[in-house]
């Protein structure tokens, strides 16, 4: 019996990170301040279960970022990424 992972891949947060940033974020790109590993944002594991949502690293399991949203705000904590680069509008 095969179990299913407990994470969707980093597509799952298109919606709240576009709230937020304005632009689709799946594509932006990104390197892992744990190890290194550069990846967009739709290659991450997103963990959506809890109070907010959680992208890990593909590859070292890092927290690389965490979105809270209430009525009212949104608290954004992206310090497991050494960068964040959005693609330019055509």
């Amino acid at each position: 019996m095969t179990v299913p992972p407990d994470f969707l891949d980093g597509s799952a947060a298109a919606g709240d990170l576009e709230a937020l940033f304005g632009t689709d974020m799946t594509m932006a790109s990104g390197r892992c301040h744990g190890c290194g590993a550069q990846m967009v944002l739709a290659q991450t594991h997103a963990y959506l279960g809890g109070p907010g949502m959680v992208l890990r690293c593909p590859d070292c399991d890092s927290v690389l970022l965490r979105l809270v949203r209430s009525p009212t705000r949104m608290w954004l904590d992206a310090g497991g990424l050494d960068y964040i680069a959005i693609p330019a509008p055509a």
